[in-house]
């Protein structure tokens, strides 16, 4: 009885009518509640209410989980794995027990319009195909279950490691960047290819749809914003792409190699492969990069020097990048002259904290950055989301505002600012942050230098 029970929950080829979906889930939705509800109580005394975890965004949860062990959450990561799989196998079966596309399982990873899918396959009624079928035997095309298994792999792959590694490790890692997508397209076009060896056409296909419902997953839990997904996706589709020709082959050397166990066997154990890597990845420390912008302005430079120290309101920004949610510089105030002075930059996202290190009036004004605002508001479907690369994974360390006198009454201003991105690949993401920083600096010196020369008699 045991064995058919877990056939039943975890295969793909007995049918599901309404009521055993129902009765089903309910129960399994019951039990994880109250295992979650349980851990949650004995490891940080909090009662997590059962609105509060039907929430999907990621941040309420780290409110509910805050205090409690490091272990927790790789448990609690580790207990949800079979419900995901029970999930979208159930659904897929319903489906098409209710006369509707096997690919209506896919909307089980989608937040919110799950459970309004799950409550509507609770209720379908079993639609009488024309097709004879045995008792217990699923009619569903083999290439669009092969399909749905790779994605579904894939997906049960990609949201923990995600968790793992940016929740637990908090970091950007080479197991994160490059380890998981490879991985996720290794999973997903070996399950595809098990039974059958598919084309590489269809093949990449499987491949790109599971990184591309990975990525709607992860903005629809609130784990990441679209704009710095948006950035990854090229990356991590070809690596992804790149992993699904290994997938492929190992799938077909697999078959071809007598007493092997297919994917369930030592494809299984691959697909521990990305969060064990992030787990026990170290930490590498992050280089310092220097950005360099300047401009010429009609005027001496102990007229432009006042504008460098504190510069009124900047006009709105026009700039698409400003547009789109990456934080603008509004104005600049100070607090004392001199080195020891404070200095503010406000943002559209609050303000940069600048102690003076150099005050050479005239000359040079230096600063180091203790404080930062997010660098930028993410895209989500949700309000105040703030995804954990907007804390600290991009850091601005100091700046400096060189005044070069020029022929004629004019001056060379350089604007100088030092970063970090603490985000593998390094050599990837410093390019848009770069970018970023050159295009805050043309906004200020440009402003400064409108000030300065519109005001002049």
């Amino acid at each position: 009885m045991p064995a058919t029970r877990l056939r039943f929950w975890f295969g793909f080829d007995s049918p599901v009518d309404r009521r055993a979906y129902f009765r089903t889930g309910a129960g399994l939705m019951l039990l994880k509640y109250l295992a979650d509800v349980a851990v949650v109580w004995a490891t940080t005394g909090r009662f997590w209410s059962p609105l509060a975890y039907a929430n999907p965004v990621w941040t309420v949860r780290q409110q509910i989980l805050h205090g409690a062990p490091a272990w927790v959450i790789v448990a609690l990561t580790a207990w949800t794995l079979p419900f995901i799989w029970i999930g979208v196998s159930m659904t897929m079966r319903r489906a098409v027990d209710a006369g509707a596309s096997a690919w209506t399982c896919l909307w089980f990873f989608v937040p919110i319009v799950n459970y309004a899918v799950m409550l509507w396959l609770s209720l379908a009624p079993t639609v009488v195909r024309r097709v004879p079928r045995a008792q217990h035997e699923l009619v569903v095309d083999e290439k669009v279950r092969s399909a749905l298994l790779g994605v579904a792999a894939g997906l049960v792959v990609t949201i923990p490691t995600v968790l793992l590694s940016v929740y637990f490790k908090r970091a950007y890692s080479v197991g994160l960047f490059l380890g998981t997508p490879f991985t996720l397209g290794a999973i997903s076009a070996s399950v595809f290819n098990h039974r059958v060896r598919r084309s590489l056409g269809a093949t990449f296909q499987v491949v790109l749809a599971t990184v591309a419902i990975s990525a709607l997953a992860i903005v629809l839990f609130a784990l990441e914003g679209v704009f710095c997904l948006a950035l990854a996706f090229p990356i991590a589709a070809a690596l992804a792409l790149a992993g699904g020709v290994l997938g492929r082959a190992i799938a077909a050397h697999g078959a071809e190699s007598p007493g092997r166990t297919g994917w369930g066997g030592g494809g299984g154990l691959a697909a521990l492969v990305a969060p064990l890597l992030v787990l026990v990845e170290p930490h590498a420390v992050a280089p310092v990069h220097e950005v360099v912008t300047t401009v010429e302005v009609a005027a001496p430079p102990e007229v432009v020097w006042r504008r460098v120290v504190s510069f009124p309101d900047v006009p709105p920004p026009t700039e698409w990048l400003f547009r789109i949610g990456v934080a603008a510089p509004l104005r600049a105030r100070i607090r004392g002259t001199g080195v020891g002075a404070t200095r503010y930059c406000d943002f559209t996202t609050g303000a940069f904290v600048e102690p003076i290190t150099a005050w050479e009036e005239g000359r040079l004004l230096a600063f180091d950055i203790t404080a930062q605002a997010p660098p930028m508001r993410e895209w989500s479907p949700y309000r105040d989301v703030n995804p954990p690369h907007l804390d600290g994974y991009f850091r601005a360390t100091h700046g400096e505002f060189r005044l070069t006198p020029l022929p004629g009454g004019r001056t060379r201003l350089e604007g100088r600012t030092t970063y970090v991105v603490d985000m593998f690949p390094q050599s990837y993401w410093t390019l848009p942050a770069g970018g970023i920083v050159a295009a805050i600096h043309r906004r200020v010196l440009h402003h400064i230098k409108f000030l300065v020369e519109e005001r002049r008699p």
